[in-house]
């Protein structure tokens, strides 16, 4: 199955947006009791979230996964920082691309594969408002080409 090939749970549109992604990397994530059940009922969110490497582990800070309904008081803190499972080679790879100027590591989107939540994660450097105005003007052109040739299809 290929990368991010799972049922989709939470994407960040905000990181594509912001960032030129160059590298994506799959990851599994340690959770607490309730987190999983919020997770597979969709309460996920990406939006403002990170991943940092302290002491050769991965990170991921700021993703809220809200607290589960039927969960009373084994619920979990919906903003704790949780432990990325990632490959030693793989964390010392993202720790060299991080410490070029400019490089970041943010979550892409959440989904269920095989029964285990993964993360894709991306490396990437940050966009100039220049290159996100250009990206916008683009996508806005493809939208109306799309629109006339539909138009043009239909007679």
């Amino acid at each position: 199955m290929a990368k991010g090939a799972g049922k989709v749970l939470a994407q960040n549109k905000k990181a594509n947006h912001d960032y030129f992604i160059e590298e994506t990397i799959e990851a599994g994530m340690v959770l607490q009791g309730t987190e999983i059940k919020a997770i597979r009922a969709g309460k996920v969110q990406l939006k403002d979230s990170f991943v940092q490497i302290r002491n050769n582990q991965a990170w991921i800070s700021n993703m809220h996964i809200s607290p589960y309904e039927q969960g009373n008081r084994f619920n979990h803190d919906p903003l704790r920082v949780r432990k990325l499972l990632l490959h030693k080679k793989q964390i010392s790879e993202l720790l060299g691309r991080t410490k070029q100027e400019g490089y970041t590591i943010v979550p892409l989107k959440m989904y269920i594969k095989d029964g285990y939540a993964k993360l894709l994660i991306g490396v990437g450097k940050g966009k100039k408002n220049y290159d996100k105005r250009d990206d916008l003007k683009k996508k806005e052109a493809k939208r109306e080409m799309e629109r006339v040739f539909k138009a043009k299809n239909q007679f």
